[in-house]
């Protein structure tokens, strides 16, 4: 190898493709916050607002909390409700939508389109729509939910389903099994622990979703936080906000606490 050769392969490689990203980066957040109006100065005049805002909600109305309570667990019943209906949809499709199992382009495709039309909808859209059918209470904010962890639990599913081992299944295959048992015994043990992980994920998530469902009429705590928003009793707004998140610390730790023993 001459020196010259042994020089350009010792010399620092180009740093202009890190430079383009860097600028393209800055060029794409400069054009969003033209776009849409959102810059420092706007913030920052906002902020004494927001200040006089946080005042008002401090401190919490600690003797509504007689009143919210049961909300609050019917938000957490309906989170229960929905998750599994949708837990339960989803593992069919799941099936179906990996290229693995169904192996025909004609099945998996389709299903995969189902699954993403699913997902671009959102809860408070899907709860309008069954807030427009059924009515207000929380038969819309379960049926949102439902959509909404069928779609999520569905798609992480089938990509799991897609990653496991091949091995097994080759090996039932040349033993004569069926399909049934090639999925029965090949696939779900496999994906079995992840798929609890995507639900118990799923859960937590909806925990979240359903304590502003009420917003659009569907049910849960979210109604009397769009009432005390409405009559501008922030005091109280701010009690519903932190029993919201004491209740979701909560599932959050004991479904991470779950999802460690399972994986």
């Amino acid at each position: 190898m001459t020196a010259s050769e042994q020089r350009k392969k010792l010399e620092k490689p180009s740093n202009t493709k890190s430079y383009m990203t860097t600028l393209l980066i800055l060029v794409l957040l400069w054009w969003s916050g033209a776009k849409t109006d959102a810059s420092l100065s706007t913030l920052m005049t906002g902020m004494p607002e927001m200040g006089k805002l946080l005042k008002e909600m401090v401190p919490p109305d600690w003797s509504y909390i007689d009143v919210v309570w049961k909300p609050m667990v019917e938000t957490v019943q309906m989170a229960i409700i929905g998750t599994t209906i949708g837990g339960i949809a989803a593992i069919p499709v799941a099936l179906l939508a990996a290229g693995n199992v169904s192996r025909s382009p004609w099945i998996y495709h389709p299903a995969r389109i189902i699954l993403n039309l699913i997902r671009t909808i959102p809860e408070l859209l899907f709860a309008a729509f069954f807030v427009a059918i059924f009515g207000i209470g929380a038969m819309p904010g379960v049926m949102a939910l439902a959509f909404f962890a069928f779609g999520l639990v569905a798609k992480l599913t089938f990509e799991a389903i897609e990653a496991i081992d091949p091995g097994p299944l080759e090996a039932m295959t040349a033993v004569g099994a069926n399909k049934w048992q090639w999925i029965h015994f090949g696939v779900l043990p496999q994906v079995a622990a992840q798929y609890m992980a995507f639900f118990l994920y799923t859960f937590e998530v909806n925990i979240r979703a359903a304590a502003v469902l009420g917003l659009v009429g569907a049910g849960g705590i979210g109604l009397f936080l769009d009432r005390t928003l409405q009559q501008f009793r922030y005091d109280r707004s701010s009690l519903i906000i932190i029993l919201t998140l004491a209740i979701v610390l909560v599932i959050d730790y004991v479904s991470t606490k779950v999802r460690e023993k399972l994986l």
